[in-house]
């Protein structure tokens, strides 16, 4: 029988006690050969390994309302621990240098598997550059990608956005506890996260929003996904950071150019210098990570898997895409004109409209609309 109360609380002890790091934490697990191993270790075998007296009285005799209050709060349906331990914890995020030995969930486990881009850029971005954000994750959702970002204002809620308004979720990863939300502007925009993604944070439950945990989170945001899309940066911007992280991963980095005399495009055009690939369109981005997606059969969630689970019929002989290239016609047109022309959906017509794109038949033009591509 377990001595502990929780399948949990052997982790928490962990978690919580100072002085033990990602990389020691995980050493410690290797030595003894399970985390309830080490919080049962006498105090002679963990000064062994290195630990302060103040290290080993955290683990044997922890804040007990602190446990308790984090115990409470794992107890939601919807709330988790995912422990590195766990056949449920990401695939990628695993093989990164620094992985974090434990997540804490709030939302859908099932979000964290899925194949993700990442979407990271300028907490003040140009409207132009909130649209790009918006857009790209709205089409790349539609090609059944997970969009993950760090819940900031600006480029990061915008993608959030994106994706909800799209067919698929989105994945925010916080520098606070998961159970917080900063910046508190953005409270609607996690309820509605939560609801088909989810929330992570490595930082247990009550975790304020400490300044270097945001750097800190920039690997985990990266490490969750194929690649990293930077929409909008200055020179020194910390999606910079994140970018540099997803390249260390061996990860995707993408960039969207802009304006010469736009600061925020400052940072894009060093990262293209630098070697990231230029996008223009989702569709740029979409390619690419069908290229790479069947390396990753190990994690079970290949994109090309889970792209050809949608039916994707042919505009020449499906009635309603003849529908919707009737309604649109060669002049540009927005989605929500479509949706009166076509009696289509939304998210029926963005689905329709990246794959027309995608084959040529359709481009998307600045301010969210459509035009047919004269043959």
């Amino acid at each position: 029988m377990s001595p502990f109360s929780s399948p949990h609380e052997a982790w928490l002890r962990l978690v919580h006690a100072s002085g033990i790091g990602n990389s020691r934490l995980l050493e410690l697990i290797g030595a003894f050969g399970t985390v309830e191993a080490v919080v049962a270790a006498s105090r002679a075998e963990l000064r062994r390994r290195g630990l302060t007296e103040t290290t080993i009285t955290a683990i044997s005799a922890p804040d007990a309302k602190r446990l308790e209050k984090d115990l409470v709060w794992l107890d939601s349906p919807s709330h988790h621990l995912l422990p590195i331990t766990s056949p449920e914890y990401p695939a990628l995020l695993r093989e990164i240098p620094d992985p974090p030995p434990a997540l804490f969930v709030n939302g859908m486990l099932d979000a964290l598997p899925t194949p993700q881009i990442a979407i990271v850029g300028s907490r003040n971005p140009t409207p132009a550059g909130a649209e790009n954000a918006f857009e790209f994750a709205r089409h790349l959702s539609a090609c059944g990608l997970t969009i993950t970002s760090g819940l900031a204002l600006g480029i990061d809620a915008a993608a959030h956005r994106g994706a909800l308004a799209g067919p698929g979720r989105t994945v925010a990863v916080c520098g606070t506890g998961a159970d917080r939300v900063y910046p508190a502007r953005n409270r609607s925009l996690a309820t509605e996260i939560v609801r088909t993604g989810a929330l992570v944070s490595e930082f247990p439950p009550g975790t304020p929003p400490l300044r270097e945990h945001f750097p800190q989170r920039n690997r985990i945001i990266s490490g969750l996904a194929l690649g990293t899309l930077v929409v909008e940066a200055a020179e020194r911007s910390g999606s910079l950071i994140t970018a540099r992280l997803a390249g260390e991963q061996s990860r995707e980095v993408f960039a969207i150019p802009g304006s010469i005399h736009n600061p925020l495009a400052r940072g894009c055009h060093k990262l293209i210098r630098q070697g990231a690939k230029l996008v223009e369109s989702a569709a740029d981005i979409f390619e690419e990570l069908s290229a790479i997606a069947g390396a990753l059969a190990d994690s079970g969630q290949a994109l090309q898997r889970v792209a050809s689970d949608s039916p994707r019929p042919s505009p020449d002989r499906d009635e309603s895409y003849e529908l919707l290239l009737e309604a649109l016609g060669f002049e540009p047109a927005p989605v929500d004109r479509l949706v009166e022309r076509t009696g289509l959906t939304a998210t029926e017509l963005s689905s329709m409209l990246l794959i027309l794109e995608l084959e040529g038949h359709v481009r998307s033009v600045p301010g969210g609309a459509y035009s047919r591509v004269r043959s």
